[in-house]
């Protein structure tokens, strides 16, 4: 069974308003400690005779100290069979000393979140200052381009002052460059940063979000393909939705979440009990729900069909059991609805389904950042940032 091993690295030199991952500002030596924190928990895992074919690093800014990223790479690189090694990053650290050293690291794909090239939107998320322009920021990916096998645009749909024209010129820019993929998430706008997103962008209409998702497919189907509902590239890679092409994954790092034999699992949000625990050598579990036939095959149901194809064959052969008594609803309700269709004995979204599943996905993932905030504010952890001590 393919597995992931997903990696958290919750420090940002700035936060951004309308983000609702477990972040806090920069703290060197504490951010030191932390990677040493999980170079203590990656072998645990192979202690518990876990193997890994591919590794996501997300955060939070992975690269915010690329000395110690580096070396956490190399040490799961050494441990797992890991054969694919994707990490985020932001504009400002596209630089020729951070990227030899991630491509000695092993990386093979490099996702950078821009959101949009658009200078009034970048000033608004405040992000203008921290990265510059969008010619600016357009000229540092152009100079990254065939360096990595992968180069991801992370980019954001429908901010309420976005308009079509802006949106057009983010697709002309990205269709020039001809960049190998770019994953268009709709804005998500979690309980706790709902209010700061209204006051700093104002209120998102859901209206112009199915208009503007056309208007990205439309411009990038082809020369680009599906690789998700919000995903396109022009050639097989690894997305940033790792849990459409991996059937398991295990969380590593402060506020990760995991899905390993059918169990959901999250890590301490808070850093320094996350840091003590593994010198004490236990891993850093703050909660777990063990997930039923019927909803590990629901949850499968929804991934498999964000990437776009269903096969029910091979979701009945992973569970030693026919799928049909367990998901009838579900598809009888998509097919009759046009939002899905069964060819070659395969469920494929339709066009409209392509858009249903993104909402259902922003839904889902507004959810899971719903619930890190609830994790965060039991830890006694601000939503706002700041240090977790």
């Amino acid at each position: 069974m393919p597995r992931l091993l997903y990696i958290h690295i919750p420090f940002c030199e700035r936060l951004c308003p309308y983000c609702s991952f477990h972040r806090i500002e920069l703290d060197v030596a504490l951010c030191r400690q932390y990677f040493r924190a999980l170079r203590q928990e990656i072998p645990l895992y192979r202690k518990k005779g876990y193997d890994f074919n591919g590794m996501y690093v997300g955060g939070g800014t992975p690269t915010v100290m690329v000395d110690e990223l580096a070396e956490t790479l190399t040490l799961a690189r050494e441990t797992f069979s890991i054969g694919e090694v994707s990490v985020e990053t932001n504009p400002d650290h596209l630089t020729d000393d951070r990227l030899d050293v991630l491509k000695q690291a092993g990386v093979n794909r490099l996702s950078v979140g821009i959101q949009s090239f658009d200078d009034s939107l970048l000033k608004s998320m405040q992000r203008y200052d921290k990265y510059g322009s969008g010619e600016e920021i357009a000229f540092r990916l152009r100079e990254v381009l065939g360096r990595f096998d992968t180069l991801n645009a992370d980019m954001i749909f429908n901010f309420p002052s976005q308009t079509e024209k802006m949106l057009e010129i983010d697709l002309a820019i990205l269709v020039d460059m001809a960049i190998d993929q770019v994953t268009w998430y709709p804005l998500m706008v979690s309980d706790a940063t709902r209010k700061q997103v209204c006051k700093t962008f104002g209120r998102v209409n859901y209206k112009k979000e199915k208009l503007f998702y056309e208007k990205i497919v439309t411009s990038l189907i082809p020369p680009y393909n599906f690789s998700s509902a919000w995903c396109f590239s022009r050639r097989k890679a690894m997305i940033d939705e790792y849990i459409v092409d991996y059937e398991e994954y295990a969380g590593l790092g402060s506020g990760a979440i995991g899905y390993l034999g059918g169990t959901c699992y999250a890590n301490t949000f808070l850093i320094p009990e996350y840091i003590d625990r593994l010198h004490r050598g236990d891993l850093p579990l703050m909660a777990s729900k063990a997930f039923s036939i019927h909803e590990q095959m629901r949850y499968d149901f929804l991934m498999k069909l964000f990437g776009t194809v269903l096969d029910p064959m091979a979701l009945s052969r992973k569970y030693g059991r026919s799928i049909y008594p367990y998901l009838w609803f579900e598809l009888l309700a998509f097919l009759l609805a046009g939002r899905l269709h069964r060819s070659g004995g395969l469920y494929r979204l339709t066009p409209q389904g392509n858009y249903a599943w993104v909402v259902m996905m922003r839904e889902f993932f507004i959810a899971v950042n719903n619930f890190r905030d609830y994790c965060r504010q039991g830890a006694g952890v601000p939503l706002e940032g700041g240090h977790d001590e």
